[in-house]
């Protein structure tokens, strides 16, 4: 009995005693009665006594002779996967999946081998996983992350039978590199079909036009009509404008009765007027370039030379020479190349270039060509003989053409010389293109290089 219970056990003795007393004092009672409360009072201190007695400890030192045995840590059933490549639904696009597994040992059947439970779980867990991403596709990585954590949030057996397997803090991701590549391959996909879509807007607009708007001229003016119901007027001056549009579109001619409406028409062609040259291209042959080395002319052969047969003049011309080159100049100029104008455009270009040295023949058969009649006794004038000194050769060349007759020059009237086209008279209506007579060219004697005397 401990000291706490002894003294509530003779506390409630005591307090007893004085109760009874006071009552019995109170009451007058007779002294059998006081014999029976003593009694009484002593029966109850006893019980009560008894009552918080101590009781024997059934784990006390002397019932347990052996120490007490540690006891053991409990076993640890996760293990962290980390970063293992889960296919998608594209190929090379692999999602990157981490997770916490757990497991649960079952129980083994009879003659069971040992296992690995950390592997037949991670196992177990993986093929899970891989069933539903196999299936998704890989720009949708955050959706088949929340999937994948409730389907394996639930603990399954594994395919032997002994585990149950869950998997917990899972995260399923993509590297950079890919990320990027599909945010790329997303610009793309959506920039094309923006253009398909204006494409076939296009196409639409373009057969409407084609194959309702502008199919007739008629057409056209109904839906210009459609388009301005307040302007009728304007649609009737625009019908030739409208019926234009409508033959470009279907490459059709205007009809014959709305020509007449036409604001642009093309202009009147005459079936004489020669026609316009075209541009030389970059590999033309230049028929101006006088250098017979590089085959330039019309034949590999100098523009103005003539073609020679044993030393005679041809009697046909060839396909286009220097006469159908002037003519062609000519109609650049805008004039009639079988006009006096070109007659004497023509007899001044032969005087010029005889004064610088032309062959008399192909000067000749130019004018022959223009219509121009030249006696075949006509001659010019010659260089100086052998024996001529260089004052006498810079004399000629400064005496005037007009000075002399033609076919002579002063100081060598018998000398036999290239051939000299008369001078061109003035035209009727524009001044003459040479210098009148009497006045001396402006390349005397600085042609052939000589000095003034």
């Amino acid at each position: 009995m401990t000291y706490g219970r002894r003294t509530v056990a003779a506390f409630a003795t005591v307090l007893t005693a004085l109760l009874t007393t006071v009552i019995g004092l109170a009451f007058h009672w007779p002294l059998p009665l006081w014999f029976f409360a003593t009694s009484a009072l002593g029966s109850l201190a006893l019980l009560l006594v008894r009552a918080t007695g101590s009781r024997p400890d059934p784990l006390a030192r002397e019932f347990t002779p052996e120490p007490d045995l540690p006891i053991p840590p409990p076993e640890i059933r996760a293990h962290d996967v980390r970063d293992v490549a889960l296919p998608s639904a594209w190929p090379d696009y692999d999602f990157r999946f981490s997770a916490t597994v757990r497991w649960h040992p079952l129980a083994a059947p009879p003659h069971a081998p040992s296992v690995n439970p950390a592997g037949l779980a991670v196992q177990a867990v993986l093929e899970r996983a891989a069933e539903l991403t196999e299936d998704l596709e890989p720009h949708r990585f955050a959706l088949a992350q929340y999937r994948l954590s409730g389907e394996l949030g639930t603990m399954r057996p594994d395919p032997a039978g002994r585990l149950d397997v869950m998997a917990e803090n899972v995260t399923l991701t993509l590297t950079d590199q890919d990320s990027a590549r599909l945010d790329d391959l997303s610009t793309v996909r959506k920039e094309k079909d923006v253009w398909e879509h204006k494409r076939r807007h296009e196409q639409n607009l373009r057969e409407y036009l084609s194959d309702d708007v502008l199919k007739t001229p008629g057409s056209a003016v109904v839906w210009w009509l459609a388009q301005n119901e307040n302007e009728p007027k304007r649609a009737v001056d625009d019908i030739g404008m409208l019926a234009q549009l409508s033959s470009v579109a279907h490459d059709t001619d205007v009809p014959d009765r709305l020509k007449h409406l036409i604001p642009y028409p093309e202009p009147p062609t005459d079936p004489g007027e020669p026609p316009e040259p075209s541009a030389p291209g970059p590999f033309d042959p230049d028929p101006f370039d006088p250098d017979p080395s590089n085959g330039s002319g019309p034949t590999g052969a100098p523009p103005f030379a003539m073609p020679m047969n044993d030393g005679a003049a041809s009697a046909e011309p060839p396909e286009e020479d220097a006469a159908d080159l002037f003519r062609r100049w000519v109609a650049r100029l805008k004039l009639d190349p079988d006009g006096p104008e070109a007659a004497t455009l023509a007899q001044s270009l032969v005087h010029v270039a005889q004064r610088c040295g032309a062959d008399a023949e192909a000067a000749r058969y130019l004018l022959s060509r223009m219509g121009i009649h030249v006696p075949g006794g006509d001659t010019g004038p010659q260089p100086a003989e052998a024996g001529s000194t260089e004052a006498e050769d810079g004399a000629r060349h400064r005496t005037a053409p007009s000075d002399a007759p033609n076919g002579s020059h002063p100081g060598h009237d018998d000398a036999p010389g290239p051939f000299v086209a008369p001078e061109p008279p003035p035209m009727p209506t524009r001044p003459p293109t040479v210098p009148p007579p009497g006045t001396p060219p402006a390349w005397n004697g600085a042609a052939d290089g000589h000095g003034t005397a």
